[in-house]
């Protein structure tokens, strides 16, 4: 059954995430020109970032208002989930008292289902990470270039809904970021090939299964930073594992095909917080870190509890040979 929304409405200065959806030019221009008018009446800051042909548009439409708007290609701003979370975060700091618009259209055409997984996530994450913030952000999805089956999951993620000029009304099919989930989240990992490199580490261990974690990484082709920040993350998890769940745990680590995927396991992990890891830990939290630094350092981050059991994985893509 849809969840109603949550959120209060936009007079209240809370975060408003809207879904804007449009299937033409015209339309495009009709939901974004309003928005982006009334908060520079407003004095907001505002940020635009989609392809060059829409911002073409606006800027063609505003004229000298243009100069007044932050405006990014997406192609260069919608890289990474987590990293783009944390670009708009930064970007609205001070953000409890700083007001904005963020007018953002990602990129769906083209990714895979793993990818679409994660931008997924990172659209139930921003209703957490500006909570209560006096923000309205705009997510637009143009009809005739998303996959109508993303399109279906990612307005889930999405407290209000705007189409056409009849203003933004709450989306029925609304599911906050503690329900929110996607398709195989509640599956669990496929086992390790029978080549993974493995070892068993305790609070005495972790020098040498950071050593096992860089002489893996740089073998099967990583650079040396790349191999760093690897090590880093699995660091940060393993220690999570030791001081705050088993005390122990286990490293894997495989190729396949052209990544190398580093497995942390520990035996009592749980993680009871929603989309774990996307958002920086507030400065007074002692934990969260570890996730969070991951989710920035690698190429893609995957949790998942069975049996007890909490796996980390830490996917790095390889160079390409040849």
């Amino acid at each position: 059954m849809p969840v109603q929304p949550e959120r209060a409405t936009f007079a209240s200065g809370s975060f408003a995430h809207i879904a804007a959806l449009y299937g033409s030019d015209d339309a495009y221009l009709d939901l974004v020109l309003p928005a982006v008018g009334d908060a520079l009446k407003e004095g907001r800051d505002t940020l635009v970032v989609t392809g060059q042909a829409n911002l073409d548009l606006l800027a063609e439409r505003l004229g000298p208002d243009a100069r007044r708007i932050d405006r990014r290609l997406r192609s260069t701003w919608y890289t990474h989930p987590a990293r783009t979370l944390t670009a708009y975060h930064e970007y609205a700091e001070p953000w409890a008292k700083r007001q904005a618009l963020f007018v953002g259209e990602p990129v769906w055409a083209g990714r895979d289902e793993r990818d679409v997984r994660e931008w997924l996530r990172y659209e139930a994450a921003l209703n957490i990470a500006f909570e209560g913030a006096p923000i309205v952000a705009m997510c637009l999805f143009d009809r005739r270039t998303t996959p109508p089956e993303v399109l279906e999951q990612a307005l889930c993620a999405h407290p209000w809904l705007l189409e056409g000029s009849s203003g933004p009304r709450p989306n029925p099919g609304y599911v906050p970021p503690r329900q929110f989930s996607v398709n195989g989240d509640d599956q669990p990992f496929r086992d390790p090939p029978g080549s993974a490199v493995r070892a068993g580490f305790t609070s005495r261990e972790l020098t040498q299964m950071r050593h096992l974690v860089e002489t893996t990484a740089t073998g099967a082709g990583l650079d040396r930073d790349t191999a760093g920040s690897l090590v880093l993350s699995a660091s940060e998890i393993a220690a999570n594992a030791v001081e705050h769940g088993a005390g122990h745990g286990t490293v894997q680590l495989w190729t396949d095909d052209d990544e190398l995927i580093c497995e942390i396991a520990d035996p009592a992990g749980q993680l009871d917080v929603p989309l774990p890891g996307y958002l920086p830990p507030r400065p007074e939290s002692p934990r969260g870190y570890g996730l969070w630094i991951s989710r920035q350092l690698c190429d893609l981050v995957e949790t998942r509890t069975a049996d007890g059991v909490l796996r980390v994985r830490l996917h790095m893509f390889l160079p390409r040979r040849g």
